[in-house]
């Protein structure tokens, strides 16, 4: 299986904890498509919302195509989610729980097709960022530490 990372979206990470993860097909125009080939893509402040049992993924990014600009798309259009019947009323489920979300965290193409990684996630709170970050910078300073000292 082949995959080619598109775009990430790293603030999800620093904002959410992550609970599950989920792969889902997206709905495009040919234009975003290869738009997306090109790497135009930003998943900064998108969201994914289940309307009328079906997924919807807002605010992602993907940059016009210029050589279809005539036939263009908008931008930031709501774009329709490929999951199974099942896993988007999990999913609903999950989200009337207090204080859960739904955020894509990657937007990717595996054999030829596209593809965006959505979780269900937990917001965090300032308190658990700033833990987070003390925790990775220690993590740095004890690998910087042995990093000279083990010799193979």
């Amino acid at each position: 299986m082949s995959e080619k990372v598109v775009a990430t979206n790293k603030k999800a990470f620093h904002d959410y904890t992550i609970l599950e993860k989920y792969e889902a097909g997206i709905v495009l125009t040919g234009s975003e498509v290869k738009s997306l080939r090109e790497g135009a893509c930003n998943l900064k402040d998108s969201f994914v919302m289940v309307e009328d049992g079906e997924a919807w993924l807002y605010n992602c990014y993907i940059a016009p195509y210029k050589p279809a600009a005539k036939f263009g798309h908008d931008p930031t259009r709501k774009r329709k989610l490929l999951l199974h019947k099942k896993e988007i009323l999990k999913l609903m489920g999950k989200v009337k729980e207090k204080g859960l979300t739904i955020v894509p965290l990657r937007v990717y193409f595996k054999n030829g097709k596209a593809k965006v990684e959505i979780a269900l996630a937990k917001g965090k709170v300032k308190y658990e960022k700033r833990e987070a970050m003390k925790e990775k910078d220690m993590k740095r300073e004890i690998e910087k530490s042995f990093k000279g000292k083990i010799k193979l």
